[in-house]
């Protein structure tokens, strides 16, 4: 007798909760969507979500945490299988491209919420896997140094904020964009020449 397969598991109420809160953020804003409008679109309770996640702010948090957490190990893998730093940044930007591209909401999040000041205290919240990841650039960029992609003589930090904040901007405007600016083979092309440009001033082409 052929066996049954079994049934998929019911998401979580804190699964919930969190698809709901990036829908919502996503389409209204971090500061108009409400905890009460998110555990109604959850199908739970306020008292959810601030047993798994506090308040609104770490509900977020953990929205952005939990991306990192499944792009990282993919930029673990890309560093283990490029040769130089140059190459292992590139495709990290094709690798974070395709992330956002795939998710929409998580996209307009982290692009129009990721670095928002929040509470009382004024603070500027930065998500630990983005912190993970802005250290793994500043570590690419000293290994780049190291093997010659880049210039020893430029700041590891200054290069690193420079990188990231291109990689973003270029991102973001063309998600936000009514009729698209550029397509993602001409981010990769401006890209490519800005990281070829920190290279030694000697290095040959």
């Amino acid at each position: 007798m052929k066996k049954e397969s079994a049934l998929p598991e019911p998401q979580s109420s804190r699964d919930r909760l969190l698809a709901a809160a990036k829908r919502l953020m996503a389409d209204g804003g971090y500061e108009r969507t409400s905890t009460a409008a998110i555990a109604r679109e959850a199908g739970t309770s306020e008292s959810q979500l601030v047993r798994y996640f506090e308040s609104k702010a770490g509900l977020l948090d953990a929205i952005f945490n939990q991306s990192w957490m499944l792009l990282n190990p993919r930029i673990a893998q890309v560093v283990d299988g490029s040769s130089t730093a140059r190459q292992t940044i590139i495709k990290i930007l094709s690798a974070m491209i395709h992330m956002l591209d795939r998710d929409p909401d998580l996209a307009r999040l982290m692009f129009l919420e990721g670095r928002r000041v929040r509470g009382d205290a004024g603070e500027v919240l930065l998500s630990r896997g983005f912190l993970d990841f802005s250290k793994r650039i500043g570590q690419l960029i000293e290994r780049g140094q190291a093997d010659g992609s880049f210039d020893k003589r430029m700041n590891r930090d200054a290069m690193s904020s420079a990188l990231l904040g291109a990689a973003e901007a270029m991102v973001r405007d063309r998600l936000l964009a009514k009729a698209s600016p550029f397509k993602e083979s001409q981010i990769y092309e401006v890209f490519e020449a800005i990281v070829s440009g920190l290279a030694p001033k000697d290095a040959t082409a």
